[in-house]
């Protein structure tokens, strides 16, 4: 039986295809190796991974992680998957190849991710051959979930939000400015706190001018500062995975029109293409 995942900062999408043919989806938290070590994954492996999951009869796994872009990260990684799948053959890629197979198939191009981080590239039908670094959510991660929600943060912390805003955010959180800065500072996992707060300005209706704006300036800063920076951006078509981008889609597809790109596919998981994409890989290879 074969594994093929997707993992990102928050949350992992596992398919398990049976022998028979079947696919098996759940889910389990992300595991970025920046932000969990060895241990922390193979114990969170255990203890979320299906109790029904034969574990013993898994050959081959093929694990695409944010977070797995060197050597190093792929190979810590490698040994937390090899530590629980000891029956298997572990490949573990970076989570930017996985959105770019799940895109764009063997076809050249262009691909994003837009969730609780950012990236991208150029994609030559089989492997990254351009990629900005997004500076992750510290330095960069512009348009991400994590970028959304520390702009969002920036405005209660300052007064900068508007006043039904702000009561809208205070009802629903109760989270004072020093609880904010205790969190985003002090705690581990920031990206991800700052990331669930995009969920709030998806949900925000007291003020969608507001809203829309956060999101608009935030894809605006995606753009100048990553997409247009690769050679001849505007002959690719734009072509995004993720929650954030396929949430506000919307605004995203005016945004990367104004930048003279036209909109391809803007898809929430690569998970069903993935799949799909080594299905394929191992037909041909019989």
């Amino acid at each position: 039986m074969i594994i093929i995942a997707d993992g990102g900062s928050t949350k992992t999408n596992w398919c398990l295809l049976t022998q028979d043919g079947k696919k098996v989806y759940f889910n389990t938290e992300g595991y970025n190796p920046y932000f969990s070590t060895i241990a922390y994954i193979v114990n969170s492996l255990h203890e979320s991974l299906p109790t029904d999951l034969e574990i013993d009869k898994i050959t081959e796994v093929n694990y695409y992680g944010a977070g797995c872009s060197t050597e190093e990260k792929r190979n810590q990684v490698k040994e937390a998957m090899s530590a629980v799948f000891k029956n298997a053959a572990v490949y573990v890629g970076h989570d930017l190849l996985a959105a770019a197979r799940a895109l764009l198939g063997t076809t050249a191009g262009f691909a994003a991710i837009l969730g609780t981080g950012t990236n991208t590239c150029l994609y030559d039908g089989k492997d990254i051959i351009n990629n900005i670094d997004s500076g992750a959510y510290i330095l960069g991660d512009e348009g991400s979930g994590c970028y959304i929600g520390k702009k969002l943060l920036a405005d209660y912390l300052r007064g900068y939000m508007p006043e039904a805003v702000r009561q809208n955010f205070w009802d629903t959180y109760h989270l004072t400015p020093d609880d904010v800065n205790e969190e985003v500072y002090t705690k581990p996992l920031a990206n991800r706190f700052c990331a669930g707060f995009s969920k709030f300005v998806y949900d925000n209706n007291v003020h969608i001018e507001y809203s829309r704006n956060l999101v608009k300036t935030s894809f605006e800063d995606f753009f100048r500062n990553l997409v247009t920076h690769y050679p001849d951006y505007k002959k690719y078509t734009f072509n995004c995975i993720g929650s954030v981008g396929y949430n506000f889609r919307n605004v995203l597809e005016e945004v990367a029109t104004e930048n003279g790109m036209v909109v391809g596919n803007i898809i929430r998981s690569p998970i069903d293409n993935l799949v799909k994409f080594h299905m394929e890989a191992n037909a041909n290879r019989v």
